[in-house]
């Protein structure tokens, strides 16, 4: 029976889509030394051994506005049921049901005040098996978002990462305003980020020339960047957890470099709360999560507590799938 887990090409493949999910198969081949339809065959079965998906995300903060974690504890019969409500809306993601079933986390990208509060204040205050609602504004991103937990693999040498990474976003200094065909344009991304640029075409009603014109202004300006979904376990990674870090305010930007840097850390933020500092890990088994706690979070002035609970199940990533 073939094994389904990846091997180094695969490896360099995936880093390779966290580096620039648009990156043609040609274009990754040239750089790998191997041919494109090998590059082909390798995506499409990591898409079937790994749920690989290529996705286009916008950048809140590039628009002017905030992302919230919320921590939804509710009854034990309600969770799975709050966890698949909460997932089929398209303002949200990374939604994992913690603490033995008992609590549902949610990261959630609202375009709009009305959104949000729709949300936070008409429904989950008035659904019965919520038992408490806390709603964290995440301040600063120290790790996440563009800068994907693959790029972390070291898969790629550097100057393979040179050849594959494309230019960094330009500073912007004022929130960049979308269009209705902006907003069209990053919906067809959002289902398909490595979508061909006919099929942009047919979403937006756009030509090709303002196609092309808008996806480069979208990605210069940090708007929209490419993200890769997958299957931690696939990839080793048995054990994710959550953790919510209490900071002396002083230490918060040190705190966020060192988990920032750190290779089990897939996401890292200061949010408001008493926890102020949030994370997200991946490890092999619960012995590499105790040496994490004891040693690199141990290790770190300024960290007054800590509070852990692994990851019972992880209902969306980036975008939802019923089957997952």
């Amino acid at each position: 029976m073939q094994s389904t887990a990846p091997d180094a090409l695969d490896l360099k493949l995936l880093q390779a889509l966290q580096l620039d999910g648009r990156a043609s198969f040609a274009r990754m081949a040239e750089v790998l030394g191997v041919s494109d339809q090998t590059v082909a065959r390798r995506f499409r079965r990591l898409h079937d051994t790994v749920r690989l998906r290529v996705l286009g995300m916008t950048d809140q903060a590039q628009l002017g506005l905030n992302s919230w974690l919320l921590r939804l504890r509710c009854t034990p019969d309600g969770a799975e049921q709050l966890a698949g409500a909460l997932a089929r809306r398209p303002d949200t993601s990374y939604i994992t049901v913690i603490s033995g079933g008992t609590e549902v986390m949610c990261a959630m990208q609202p375009r709009s005040r009305q959104a949000k509060e729709s949300l936070l204040i008409d429904r989950l205050h008035r659904t019965p098996r919520v038992v408490s609602v806390s709603a964290h504004c995440l301040l600063h991103r120290y790790f996440g978002g563009p800068f994907g937990w693959l790029s972390k693999l070291n898969a790629l040498s550097p100057e393979e990462r040179a050849a594959l990474g494309p230019p960094p976003p330009a500073p912007v200094d004022r929130p960049v305003v979308l269009d209705e065909d902006d907003e069209a344009l990053l919906d067809v991304l959002a289902r398909d980020g490595r979508a061909p640029v006919i099929e942009l075409q047919a979403g937006t009603g756009l030509s090709e020339s303002a196609v092309r014109r808008r996806l480069e202004r979208l990605r210069s300006t940090g708007v929209l960047y490419l993200d890769v979904q997958f299957n931690h376990t696939n990839l080793g990674n048995e054990v994710v957890s959550m953790l919510w870090l209490t900071v002396a305010p002083r230490a918060l930007p040190d705190v966020g470099r060192a988990l920032a840097a750190h290779p089990d850390v897939r996401f890292a933020a200061a949010v408001t709360g008493r926890a102020n500092v949030v994370a997200a890990t991946v490890h092999s088994h619960t012995g590499d999560l105790y040496d994490f706690l004891s040693g690199a979070i141990g290790a770190l002035d300024g960290v007054h507590e800590v509070e852990t609970a692994m990851v019972q199940r992880e209902v969306k990533q980036l975008t939802y799938e019923p089957d997952r």
